[in-house]
């Protein structure tokens, strides 16, 4: 279904039934997008396993929000960008590699 596979912005859950915890990881990932997933469970090593397997730019879980300075976006087609943080200033940066630098030449 179109709701299980695409970003929906707004007011939306979409609940879709699983069996086991790699079933869940599966239907999470199998998405072109991966802005925000969130875990809820009791169990920290489950969440904090899952939240490694996810592939999202952020995982929230238990309802606790990010940080402060904690970077903001998403992975695969929401994006590789980043604000928030020293990840939101390096958007704004070029890099350069040179090789050969003379140091006496300065």
């Amino acid at each position: 279904m179109t709701i299980e596979r695409e970003e929906i912005f707004g007011p939306v859950l979409c609940m879709i039934p699983f069996d086991s915890e790699e079933e869940a990881v599966k239907i999470a990932n199998d998405t072109p997008y991966g802005l925000t997933n969130y875990v809820q469970s009791a169990d920290g090593a489950r969440r904090n396993r899952l939240a490694r397997a996810l592939r999202a730019g952020m995982v929230e879980m238990n309802g606790k929000s990010r940080g402060a300075g904690a970077p903001f976006g998403g992975v695969k087609a929401s994006g590789r960008a980043r604000e928030g943080g020293v990840w939101g200033i390096e958007e704004f940066l070029e890099v350069k590699a040179i090789s050969g630098w003379d140091v006496a030449a300065e």
